[in-house]
């Protein structure tokens, strides 16, 4: 199925899930906060639903480990930060 949509998979060392350690904690969070908790009527509204879920967790979701900030905002951060510093 992957081959067949132009999709290459890749892999990590066998057994070895921190290798990928912020994805798998994406997917995990996204599964908990998203897939287990909704019923889906069709794979376009999962798709729907599921980019809204990615904007939001860009945009809104404070993490603790961005200091209270969501990615987006700790990005900007940083870059303010360089900037200020050339």
């Amino acid at each position: 199925m992957l081959k067949n949509n132009g999709v290459i998979q890749s892999m990590s060392r066998k057994g070895n899930c921190l290798d990928n350690s912020m994805m798998e904690s994406f997917f995990g969070l996204m599964k908990n906060e998203l897939l287990y908790v909704n019923h889906f009527e069709s794979l376009d509204r999962f798709e729907t639903e599921l980019k809204k879920y990615i904007a939001w967790y860009n945009t809104k979701r404070v993490k603790l480990r961005l200091k209270g900030m969501s990615p987006a905002q700790y990005r900007a951060q940083y870059y303010r930060e360089l900037n200020n510093q050339i």
